[in-house]
């Protein structure tokens, strides 16, 4: 029996002495809880993405000096540590996305990642050069093998090339960004695998947020059926063990009905199906040049055996739909504060659900105590908003600031009015509000080193219905990724654990009061009509015409598509904001300010 440990931890980018200190720290607990084989996420010492950090030699030297020192912390156990490799750390223009095998205070092997990334949120193929080995490690009797995030995504490759060379037990590291769902579609890929190659799968994954990106961690060892037989957490750091009774997979591949095992064919059923999380034409590619990568076999010393009771490990059962996007905002919101070195956060409280649900997620990520809420009324804010928005932040227990302002509008009027002279009120004196409120949020931040948390959602930026320097200042936009309806369905989700979001903000028809009776609606279509087009239009890069096709009114999509297609010079002023969906905007999709083409409805 083979003890597994998959060490899922959440590292900062470059702090390359923190990680190397945690890494180190979980190495020995793992040797104490009798673990063979400890696997590390891919990239853990730097932190990923650490982007053109790698592009500097004194940060990949780092990175080396820090492999070099973590391996005298590996007596009695093999590590497998994500790392920077170069041939040469003081020119890294040869640099490798890599996993090294530490084992007896030295490295013994290193493993380069084969399949880079170029799509999405990825920019692997800028930074790094393929591996052109696939190494196999002999630990007594068993043989397994190390691959790398990408590499395992797509039928064939290194994974399939080591169980052809013996290995029963591919590990996979990986720094695999969340969306919602997301670990579904990576434990049926990983079942396919496991089925197609005979052999058990273990899947180590990146947890926390950094910057646009939070990882949800959740990972996984399937066996060679397919089934789970180890879970780790979502979304928090986790030391998940596993025995493997590796006897048992050498058994199933020697039984007739079994002999297709490792060395079947694979075929294109074995690949995951399209979600949109990846170009589609990748769906089912493989690279020729992969059958003929060199499989080196590198013995690695003896280990003491294990007699655990049963093979298997703990499965924690994932979370539900709404409270699994709920725990991805709480930790990257955490995660961002926290790495940035900020300790309280302000936001402006309106008395609508936006910010009810942002001030609400801060309170659970910080505590209320590191959370200031600011209430700036101007001439045509309600009754009903105060009350609800006191009444929130009464119930959250979080630090309350009320700023009028009235007076600081009707002086900007006054001062406008001889450059307005003439032309009747219109958006422009409605974004003055907005602008007011954000410089007055600013001016906490700067007195107090507040970080400002924007609370507009993914249908409001969609569409440009956001006020730049106004209700878009801040240095984190917590729900930018989040569509309007979703916005709902957390907030309902959240009262389920403590009813902190009064019935009021969930029953009030969504408002900007920045006019007399003004409501969303007035300048958008009913949200519950315009998600489902910005998720075809945005989210799945649909034509408007195949979306007017699917059901959904012709005028209304076309003037979506239009309000979506002017509005990208203010999302690229927007402040950064956690990654959600299949495709959120900034470094998912990426499209020109100056834009001509107009792919309307014919």
């Amino acid at each position: 029996m083979l003890r597994l440990c998959l060490a899922q931890i959440n590292t900062t980018v470059g702090d390359i002495a923190r990680n190397t200190s945690r890494i180190r720290a979980l190495v020995r607990r793992a040797h104490d809880l009798g673990a063979h084989v400890v696997a590390f996420p891919e990239l853990a010492l730097t932190g990923y993405p650490p982007e053109d950090l790698v592009l500097k030699p004194d940060f990949v030297r780092a990175n080396v000096e820090a492999l070099d020192d973590l391996a005298t912390a590996t007596p009695g156990i093999i590590a497998v540590v994500g790392c920077l490799d170069a041939p040469d750390p003081g020119a890294p223009g040869r640099l490798h996305n890599a996993a090294a095998i530490l084992t007896q205070g030295r490295r013994i092997a290193t493993y380069h990642k084969r399949r880079l990334p170029n799509y999405g949120v990825f920019d692997e193929k800028r930074y790094f050069q393929p591996g052109h080995e696939c190494p196999v490690f002999h630990l007594g009797a068993h043989v397994f093998g190390v691959t790398i995030c990408e590499d395992i995504w797509y039928p064939g490759g290194p994974p399939r090339l080591a169980a052809e060379s013996g290995a029963v037990l591919l590990i996979n590291i990986n720094a695999s960004p969340y969306h919602a769902g997301k670990w579904r579609d990576r434990e049926r890929m990983l079942a396919a695998r496991a089925r197609d190659y005979r052999a058990i799968v273990a899947y180590v994954n990146l947890v926390g947020g950094q910057d646009e990106l939070v990882f949800d961690g959740t990972s996984v060892v399937i066996g060679h059926d397919g089934t789970v037989l180890a879970r780790a957490a979502q979304f928090a750091e986790d030391m998940l063990l596993c025995d493997l009774d590796l006897d048992a997979v050498h058994a199933a591949r020697l039984r007739p009905e079994d002999n297709a095992g490792a060395n079947r064919p694979v075929s294109a059923a074995a690949a995951p199906a399209w979600d949109g999380s990846t170009p589609r034409e990748a769906a089912l590619s493989t690279s020729p040049d992969d059958d003929a990568l060199p499989t080196p076999a590198v013995m690695l010393p003896n280990l003491p055996t294990s007699a655990a009771p049963a093979a298997g490990g703990r499965i924690v059962p994932p979370l539900d739909r709404v409270e699994e996007v709920y725990r991805a905002l709480e930790l990257a919101l955490r995660d961002y504060t926290r790495k940035n070195g900020f300790h309280d956060v302000v936001l402006g409280l309106s008395g609508g659900i936006d910010s009810a649900l942002v001030a609400t997620i801060a309170t659970d990520a910080l505590g209320p105590q590191h959370v200031h809420v600011a209430f700036m009324p101007s001439p045509y804010t309600s009754g009903a908003s105060l009350t609800l928005a006191r009444d929130l932040a009464t119930r959250l227990g979080v630090c309350w600031v009320e700023i009028a302002i009235a007076g600081i509008f009707q002086a900007f009027l006054d001062a406008v009015a001889p450059a307005f002279a003439g032309r009747p009120a219109d958006v422009a004196e409605e974004n003055i509000q907005a602008r007011i409120r954000g410089t007055l949020l600013m001016a906490l931040s700067n007195k107090f080193g507040w970080l400002v948390l924007a609370t507009g959602n993914k249908s409001e930026y969609s569409c440009g219905y956001a006020t730049l320097y106004g209700d878009m200042a801040g240095g984190f936009a917590l729900i930018k990724d989040v569509p309007k309806t979703l916005v709902y369905d957390l907030a309902i989700w959240r009262n389920t654990r403590g009813a902190v979001i009064p019935d009021g903000i969930l029953q009030r028809p969504p408002t900007a009061e920045l006019r007399p009776g003004q409501l969303d609606t007035d300048n958008l279509p009913p949200y519950d009509v315009l998600d489902p087009i910005l998720e075809l239009y945005v989210e799945r890069d649909a034509p408007p015409d195949e979306i007017a096709r699917l059901g959904h009114d012709r005028a209304t999509v076309a003037r979506v598509v239009r309000m979506v297609d002017r509005s990208e010079y203010k999302r690229r002023q927007a402040p950064p904001g956690v990654k959600i969906t299949i495709k959120a905007f900034g470094r998912d999709r990426r499209l020109p300010i100056t834009n001509g083409y107009r792919g309307g409805l014919s």
